[in-house]
């Protein structure tokens, strides 16, 4: 244990008087840096944790865990294979899906969408959506004549709740005078918003009986989409729909539809690490140069000492502690700065919008409508002892260029 000799030294070291001043200064530069780059990390690894977490959330919210597709196209016995499919391990639900682009107009405006044709029952099933309805009900939702849209959606063709909307299919009617598009008018039911921009600006939802009407699959679906007791085991329970189905479906599971995607959000995730971690090295290369300055300064002190009978781990360690003290102080800094920081971050984005009068996080852009930000315990334990680690390792060297120091040779040039 370094005993208070030591401790009162180091302190005093570090309390630069006034002729000393610039090593203090550089001393607490490195300190603001070892806080600055921890609580930087910190923030960053929490965003990026609550991006991915948010779009995994919506995506497969929204579009489940594996879709078994027909191999001729489209599904007609699809009651049956869903079936077959509930009664495997691991299946939580089976929902048939119809699906299809269309053109969605107003008086207004005009843009593409994607149809859904979903039971309403299942609708209702379906928490993401049913929980973020924020205008009109799903008791509404049904029949031959009514759609769900999403609030971005409505809100660029200028619609809401009762209004009609057109839906435009590009694969028309073929009549004696050519193909003719084939469109139709729906009332709009209800609005949802589940925070993802892409979503909330291009799904449309529609009752299966109007789908299949609509889009002329009579007795058909597109697919069934499957939702499973944990996402990262879809390929196995993939593998065994697979085989309860005899070859009668094309498996596709979510990590196969969105593995670019995933892929590059954790390869930017890795670089900013790499990237931020400079911040905290950089730091700890500005504890190493104070440190040098500070034995220099020192010489005749430590000369002095050395003369009293202070050994060369004493002055070691006196100096160990200035160094050291600095790295534990910033990074303690730095922990409690980043930790708070990301747990407040959508607050503080709201507070700097409404003190700037500009957009910080547009969602056109980010996918998401709000910042998110997860704190991983075990992030924020690697980052944290990092930061300790390099702050120690800074002080080796000129802690063992202090216990060095002849003392007749500094006495000699002072």
């Amino acid at each position: 244990m370094f005993r208070a000799f030591e401790w009162m030294v180091a302190m005093r070291y570090l309390r630069a008087r006034r002729q000393e001043g610039f090593i203090s200064v550089i001393a607490w530069f490195s300190l603001l840096g070892i806080a600055l780059g921890v609580a930087t990390l910190i923030i960053v690894m929490s965003v990026m944790n609550g991006f991915r977490h948010e779009l995994l959330g919506r995506i497969l919210g929204l579009n489940g865990h594996l879709s078994v597709y027909g191999t001729s196209g489209v599904l007609t016995d699809f009651d049956a294979m869903a079936e077959t499919v509930r009664k495997i391990p691991g299946v939580v639900s089976v929902t048939p899906i119809i699906e299809g682009q269309v053109m969605v107009t107003s008086p207004a405006a005009a843009r593409g969408a994607m149809v859904r044709g979903v039971r309403p029952e299942d609708i209702r099933r379906r928490a993401i959506i049913a929980d973020n309805i924020v205008a009109g009900t799903l008791d509404d939702f049904g029949g031959q004549d009514t759609v769900l849209i999403g609030s971005r959606l409505a809100q660029h063709l200028g619609l809401g709740v009762g209004d009609s909307i057109t839906v435009i299919s590009p694969r028309g009617n073929v009549t004696a005078f050519g193909t003719v598009p084939r469109l139709r008018a729906y009332r709009i039911a209800a609005l949802f918003q589940i925070g993802m921009y892409e979503y909330d600006s291009s799904f449309l939802f529609m009752p299966m009986g109007a789908a299949q009407v609509y889009f002329q699959l009579a007795g058909a679906v597109s697919n069934l989409e499957v939702m499973v007791d944990h996402p990262d085991r879809a390929p196995a329970r993939g593998r065994a729909i697979s085989a309860a189905l005899e070859g009668r479906g094309r498996i596709h599971d979510w990590q196969q539809a969105n593995a670019s995607f995933f892929n590059a959000v954790q390869v930017e995730r890795n670089v900013m690490f790499l990237i931020l971690t400079l911040i905290i090295l950089v730091a700890a290369f500005n504890i190493i140069s104070s440190l040098i300055m500070l034995v220099k300064d020192k010489g005749r002190d430590i000369a002095i000492l050395r003369t009293m009978g202070a050994t060369r781990g004493m002055i070691m360690r006196i100096f160990l502690i200035a160094g050291a003290s600095v790295g534990i102080i910033g990074t303690i800094a730095g922990f409690a700065l980043g930790t708070t920081f990301a747990a407040n971050i959508e607050t503080i984005r709201q507070w700097i919008q409404g003190l700037t009068g500009t957009e910080l996080f547009a969602a056109e852009i980010y996918f998401l409508s709000r910042l998110p930000a997860v704190i991983d315990p075990m992030e924020v334990v690697t980052v944290v002892a990092m930061g300790l680690s390099l702050s120690f390792l800074a002080t080796l060297y000129p802690s063992w260029r202090a216990a060095r120091t002849d003392p007749a040779e500094a006495l000699r040039y002072e």
